[in-house]
């Protein structure tokens, strides 16, 4: 019934990065705008087998130094993140047969390179301060992703994806390899086929809910995230279409910190481009490729963004 690689491995990956910030501590939220949402992002096939999915991004952003920032447990005057953050995903469909509904669960192993550098200290004792840090970062998976096929064409995918601290975290450093909280995401994804035009439409939501930072006594409020993509698909297997994402603060962020920045609450705008292509190893097994450029169109309290990139590699087996 469906012959391409699911988007739900990608979407388990890309749901979560600790770079962009939405108003939330160290502006390094987990979500970037236009990276949630991929090619058949609702459908988890009826046929088990094992997915991989390799995924590299590269973001640089800057919030101006007229803005005060949460970071490292004071407020910054400005910050520059540069990130390049490379995830392995193993996902599993398990032997559901060829029914309505379908299950699968997934592991993402990510490791990130970040530098952040940013004002600290006011009047004659500000000075700018660089720091950097590598490692693996915090690990993320999806117990289960329930999938239902309305019909052959209009498909739904259910997930809970959760953020481990598993990563290296130092509460007095600008840059991190973990955010230091758990992190819960219920998100749906929607998949619209139009076999006779080769358009496609995907959809993925969520709402992102953070434990506290007891380090710092900081409290990230939840984020809701809409990514949406229209994809026009070629008979020669390459895809071309536009994606757009958006990243909502739902409340304000507490704590000492975040209190003193009433709240520090934010949003983000994502446009840009995306180009795929499907193919098939020694003629059966699927592989798919695509490649993305997500620029911030319009933010508050994070940094704003014209060189974000995503590449990924997915294999079915």
């Amino acid at each position: 019934m469906f012959k391409r690689i699911c988007g739900t491995s990608v979407v388990v990956v890309t749901l979560g990065f600790p770079f962009t910030a939405y108003g939330t501590e160290g502006g390094l939220g987990r979500p970037i705008s236009g990276s949630g949402v991929t090619n058949d992002a609702g459908i988890i096939p009826p046929e088990p087998g094992w997915i991989v999915n390799l995924a590299e991004i590269y973001y640089d952003g800057t919030i101006s130094a007229s803005h005060s920032v949460p970071i490292a447990g004071k407020a910054t005057l400005g910050l520059d993140a540069k990130v390049s953050f490379t995830l392995a995903t193993l996902l599993k469909v398990w032997d559901t047969g060829p029914g309505r509904w379908n299950f699968a669960s997934s592991v993402t192993l990510p490791y990130a390179w970040t530098s952040a550098s940013a004002t600290l200290g006011v009047g004659t004792r500000a000075g700018s301060v660089k720091q950097e840090a590598s490692g693996l970062f915090d690990l993320t998976f999806a117990p289960i992703i329930a999938g239902y096929h309305f019909s052959s064409t209009d498909h739904v995918a259910l997930s809970l994806n959760i953020w481990a601290p598993t990563g290296k975290y130092d509460p007095t450093s600008l840059a991190n390899v973990s955010l230091n909280n758990w992190t819960f995401i219920p998100t749906v994804s929607y998949t619209k086929l139009l076999p006779s035009s080769g358009m496609e439409f995907d959809a993925t939501a969520g709402v992102e809910f953070y434990t506290r930072n007891h380090a710092t006594d900081y409290q990230n409020a939840p984020l809701f995230t809409l990514d949406v993509m229209g994809l026009k698909r070629f008979a020669n297997g390459v895809g071309a279409g536009l994606v757009v994402g958006t990243v909502q603060q739902l409340g304000n962020d507490s704590g000492p910190t975040a209190d003193k920045l009433n709240g520090f609450r934010g949003y983000d705008w994502a446009v840009g481009p995306i180009i795929t292509y499907d193919t098939k190893l020694s003629g059966k097994t699927p592989l798919s490729f695509a490649l993305r450029w997500i620029p911030t169109v319009s933010s508050k309290n994070r940094p704003s963004s014209t060189d974000t990139v995503m590449a990924t590699a997915t294999v079915a087996f």
